[in-house]
């Protein structure tokens, strides 16, 4: 980010190389495969376009995380304001095919259905959640983000992390619970 800063744009490629993978699928749990390629598409326009506002020192992680959340924030409400009515019959959670889930796992057809049916409801569940606690559990469980690197990101303090990630996993266990039980 500091070689961006200073004016070398073939930074942002290599940027783009190391983090877009991990913000795709960080967004994907918040919205559907398309709205995620744009927001992350989006999200490195917006860093190339304010890296002159980038404090060197910062944690660029920290930094993305907090364009693609808000970006995630305004999809989800131009989504509420003015719904879609999807004719594609696809997944969008961007997973691959059972067969493609069975090969990459050496499952039995059998496992990889049970495991690929376990992963939508979890999905769904998560899907389910309000914005506040989605955010903080999907930055926390499955981007590996700290506590205090979230607060950053959302705008609020780490005890208001910890109480999102505790409510949060209280209505997931709530809401998985009959999964729970057949396992």
């Amino acid at each position: 980010m500091e070689r961006l800063v200073q004016g070398h744009d073939g930074a942002l490629d290599d940027l783009m190389e190391r983090h877009g993978q991990r913000l795709f699928h960080y967004l994907l749990r918040q919205l559907s495969e398309s709205e995620a390629e744009d927001c992350t598409q989006e999200t490195f326009v917006r860093v190339y376009l304010n890296r002159g506002k980038f404090r060197l020192g910062a944690k660029f992680s920290t930094w993305i995380f907090t364009i693609a959340t808000n970006l995630a924030r305004d999809c989800q409400r131009r989504k509420t304001r003015h719904p879609e009515i999807s004719v594609d019959a696809g997944s969008e959670d961007g997973g691959g095919t059972l067969l493609e889930t069975m090969a990459d796992s050496g499952a039995t057809p059998k496992e990889a259905l049970l495991a690929g049916e376990r992963a939508e409801q979890v999905r769904q569940a998560v899907q389910a959640l309000p914005a506040e606690l989605r955010e903080a559990v999907i930055l926390y469980e499955y981007e590996n983000l700290s506590q205090q690197e979230i607060a950053e990101v959302l705008r609020c303090t780490p005890k208001a992390v910890e109480t999102r990630i505790y409510r949060a996993r209280n209505l997931l266990r709530k809401a998985l619970a009959a999964l729970v039980a057949a396992n």
